[in-house]
């Protein structure tokens, strides 16, 4: 079907948009900080794609897609990442919501350490595969700036809430590389595959959303800084 691509993309949005104005999380109130900062990483994983796009790394299958494109790519493609984006960000929200102990703060450290060693190891074993490469060594660095760099308190809150969008994860990009709608060059992975997505695809999903998140959270914390100046001053 023509719209498969774009079906899964409304059905990414469908429970997170209605439930954005539920009384506990509010989560329409963040939108000031959300918007500006999906935009910005949607534009450099956009560039991303349209490099890799054109080196032959993936393509998409014209039997899934609308056949609109934007920036040499399918429509749905740069949709991906602002509706992915704003989902996993909602459930981030809704993770810090709930999780106000934040059970995993004794073992981020530890679980970022692990992570930057073996994502590292893995890229410069791979040199000569470009999505393996650049995936895991743009990953590594950015958990490599978010916990040993600014020390960002939210690490912790990002791994449980990257445990939960990993379901939705398995479903949608299942999907999409089982039928398959994006069609990868396995010259360019390590061909390791769960299922029918490749295992690089876990952890460019987790760049995609710790980016967004480390944009998403200084930005916030960056107008909350401005309004606590602010009204000091009166």
């Amino acid at each position: 079907m023509k719209y498969t691509y774009l079906l899964l993309h409304v059905l990414t949005l469908a429970y997170p948009l209605y439930k954005s104005f539920e009384s506990k999380i509010r989560y329409y109130k963040k939108w000031k900080h959300l918007f500006p900062a999906i935009f910005f990483c949607a534009v450099i994983f956009i560039l991303w794609d349209i490099y890799f796009t054109k080196r032959c790394v993936w393509g998409f299958n014209k039997d899934y897609i609308s056949g609109i494109y934007l920036f040499e790519l399918p429509i749905e493609e740069c949709m991906f990442f602002f509706t992915v984006p704003f989902s996993c960000l909602f459930i981030y929200e809704v993770v810090k919501y709930f999780d106000k102990r934040m059970l995993l703060r004794t073992y981020s450290r530890y679980v970022s350490l692990l992570l930057v060693a073996l994502l590292s190891l893995l890229a410069f074993s791979n040199t000569f595969r470009m999505y393996t490469f650049t995936t895991f060594i743009v990953c590594s660095a950015l958990i490599l700036i978010g916990e040993f760099i600014i020390r960002a308190s939210y690490m912790a809150h990002f791994y449980m809430a990257y445990l939960f969008c990993l379901i939705p994860f398995f479903l949608v990009n299942g999907v999409l590389t089982y039928l398959p709608v994006v069609v990868y060059n396995d010259a360019e992975n390590m061909g390791l595959r769960i299922i029918s997505i490749p295992f690089e695809d876990i952890f460019y999903g987790m760049s995609l959303i710790l980016m967004n998140v480390m944009t998403y959270e200084w930005l916030s914390k960056k107008s909350n800084r401005g309004f606590r100046d602010t009204f000091i001053e009166h």
